[in-house]
C-alpha cells in the first residue's frame, strides 16, 4: 500500500502538471489560485485534525509536551531546508526573477529545482510510510493532501525547466523522475519505521510540521498577495473545500 501510494502520488501529480500546462494560459491564470487555496485547506485539515491527533494517540497522554517538541523541532528543520534551498514551494518568484539571470544561471536554476523536488518527494514519501504504518486510513488521507499541495508545485517547477530551456517532453520526464523518489522515500520509511514503531507517533508529529510548514510559510503568504474581496472570499471558500474534503475522507475511511 506505501509503495502504491508513494507511486500514486509522485506519478499523478507530475502527470496533472504536465495536462495542465496543455491549458490555455488564461485557463491556467485562473485556476492555479483555487488549487493553491484547496492545498492549503486540505494540509492544514489532514494536519491538525488527522496527524497530530493519530500522534498523542499513539504516544499516550503523558507524552503530549514529547509530541509538541517533535512538532516544533520538525518545524525547523522544514526552515533550514528551505534556508538552503533544498525545500522548494515558490516557484512562481523563482520563475519571476529568473528573467533577469544569463541563459547558465537559468540551466542552474532547472536542476537546482530539480534536485529540491527530489528531496522534498523523498520525505513526503517517508511521511506517508509513517502514516499509513499507523493507520492505513490516515495513510490514505496524507496521501490525498499531499497530492493536493504536489500539483501546483509540479506545475511550478515545469514552469521553471521550461524557462531554463528544458524541452516539454524533457521537463516531463526529469519532474516524473524527481516525483517518484516518494517511492524510495516510502520503502526507506517503512523499513526503518517498522523496526521502530515507539518512534511512529514523532514522526507523524514531523510530518504535520511538514504540512503546516508548507501551508502557513510558502502557500498563505502568496494568497495575501491577492487582495481585493472577490479574490478573498474565492480562497475562503476553496480553503474550506479543502478542509471538508479531508473531514469527508476521515469519516468515510472510518
Amino acid at each position: 500500500m506505501i509503495l502504491l501510494a508513494t507511486a500514486l502520488a509522485g506519478a499523478l501529480s507530475a502527470l496533472v502538471a504536465g495536462l495542465f500546462l496543455l491549458l490555455p494560459k488564461a485557463t491556467r491564470d485562473r485556476a492555479m489560485p483555487h488549487s493553491v487555496s484547496f492545498a492549503t485547506g486540505a494540509l492544514l485539515a489532514t494536519a491538525l485534525l488527522a496527524l497530530i491527533p493519530h500522534a498523542i494517540q499513539g504516544a499516550g497522554p503523558f507524552k503530549v509536551h514529547a509530541i509538541g517538541m517533535a512538532l516544533l523541532v520538525g518545524i525547523a528543520i522544514f526552515f533550514v531546508l528551505e534556508k538552503f534551498l533544498l525545500w522548494r514551494h515558490c516557484h512562481t518568484e523563482a520563475v519571476e526573477s529568473a528573467q533577469f539571470h544569463e541563459h547558465h544561471r537559468r540551466d542552474a536554476s532547472g536542476w537546482l529545482t530539480l534536485v529540491g523536488d527530489g528531496l522534498h518527494n523523498f520525505i513526503d514519501g517517508v511521511l506517508i510510510a509513517a502514516a499509513f504504518l499507523t493507520d492505513p486510513h490516515l495513510g490514505v488521507v496524507t496521501t490525498l493532501a499531499i497530492l493536493a499541495h504536489e500539483i501546483p508545485q509540479e506545475v511550478g517547477n515545469f514552469a521553471v525547466l521550461m524557462h531554463a530551456g528544458f524541452s516539454r517532453a524533457r521537463a516531463f520526464a526529469w519532474n516524473l523522475g524527481a516525483s517518484l523518489t516518494s517511492v524510495l522515500g516510502g520503502l526507506i520509511g517503512w523499513l526503518a519505521l517498522r523496526e521502530a514503531m515507539a518512534l511512529l507517533p514523532y514522526a507523524l508529529a514531523v510530518a504535520a510540521a511538514s504540512l503546516i510548514y508548507v501551508a502557513v510559510a510558502d502557500l498563505i503568504p502568496g494568497l495575501h498577495r491577492r487582495t481585493d474581496l472577490r479574490a478573498s472570499l474565492a480562497q475562503i471558500a476553496w480553503i474550506a473545500v479543502g478542509v471538508g474534503v479531508v473531514m469527508v475522507a476521515e469519516s468515510q475511511l472510518h
